[in-house]
């Protein structure tokens, strides 16, 4: 049998790819873009994928870091904050500048800042479980005053953070974290902190957590795990780590087909498959397309949940193609 010939069969995650935050932040660049036409600015990556980045950048979207990037010029343009949040800091300046400003923040992060507001003014210490660095830690820190809210990245710093009173303390988390890891954390800090108040709802969204339990229910069945993804995307990496601590060692990110190492794929190979919550469906398609150049495969979807959430548009953005 040629290596052609050889079967390799692909289990398929579901649900993978596009959340509903990542779809809406999408679209209120492709709708700003029609409203109001080229140039519109985005501060920061819309979501953490290069393949979109770059598909909107050809449509007219012009990528910043900072509002100070924006020339003198073009401060009459639309400027779009990410679905990662901005601190507070960011959008008082665009008001300051009579910038006209669209926020794409995605709602679950939006609800996290809410939080966050509320346990401040509650007087209480918010500690924030995330990573360093990350844009949607750096938007929730912003939101407080410094010294209000404390970052803990590992068990090791939920064991040695000393609030200013432990007995009003709060937690609010990055919402692309690790399920486990979180909950180690968290378990914690409940033991540290009698009085700790937690969120009344989880705040590692629904995409996140779904994406997750897929990976666990294929994780032991594959010999290899792809996940496509950007590598500074958080919920990306996160699963690459669920999968080798769930079953398959061998798994790894990559953001589209060229990035695959062929000379691992061996003929018989069961390949698990999945994508992060701002990675294209055409990427995957494309990794399937790849497989299928080099083999006869097989495609099985593992299906662990249905998603149907949606998230509104800004009201500004929502009739646009009314008319």
């Amino acid at each position: 049998m040629s290596e052609h010939d050889a079967d390799i069969r692909i289990l398929l995650a579901a649900p993978r790819g596009f959340c509903a935050g990542v779809v809406r932040a999408i679209e209120i660049v492709e709708r700003a873009l029609e409203k109001y036409g080229a140039p519109v600015y985005v501060r920061h990556e819309i979501v953490h994928n290069r393949f979109v980045v770059d598909g909107l950048r050809a449509k007219g979207a012009i990528f910043v870091e900072e509002l100070d990037d924006i020339p003198d010029s073009d401060r009459d343009r639309p400027v779009i904050f990410s679905a990662h949040g901005v601190p507070r800091s960011v959008p008082e300046t665009a008001r300051a500048r009579n910038m006209h400003y669209i926020d794409a923040t995605c709602p679950l992060v939006s609800k996290v800042h809410l939080e966050a507001e509320r346990h401040h003014e509650a007087g209480r210490h918010v500690l924030l479980i995330g990573h360093a660095g990350h844009p949607e830690v750096i938007g929730t820190m912003g939101q407080l005053p410094t010294g209000a809210i404390t970052l803990i990245e590992t068990e090791v710093d939920a064991r040695s953070i000393s609030p200013p009173d432990p007995s009003r303390v709060a937690y609010v988390t990055q919402t692309t974290l690790s399920v486990d890891e979180t909950r180690g954390i968290v378990e914690i800090l409940r033991e540290r902190f009698p009085d700790l108040v937690e969120p009344v709802k989880d705040d590692i969204c629904y995409a996140t957590t779904n994406r997750q339990e897929a990976v666990k229910a294929m994780a032991g069945r594959c010999d290899m795990l792809l996940v496509v993804g950007a590598p500074n995307s958080s919920n990306s990496r996160r699963l690459v780590e669920v999968a080798k601590k769930h079953g398959c060692p061998n798994s790894m990110l990559v953001q589209m087909a060229e990035e695959i190492d062929w000379n691992a794929i061996r003929p018989g190979m069961r390949v698990g498959l999945t994508a992060g919550a701002s990675a294209p469906e055409v990427l995957v398609n494309g990794v399937i397309e790849a497989f299928r150049a080099r083999y006869d495969v097989d495609v099985d979807v593992l299906l662990v949940k249905e998603e149907n959430i949606s998230f509104k548009l800004p009201r500004e953005l929502r009739e646009t193609n009314e008319a």
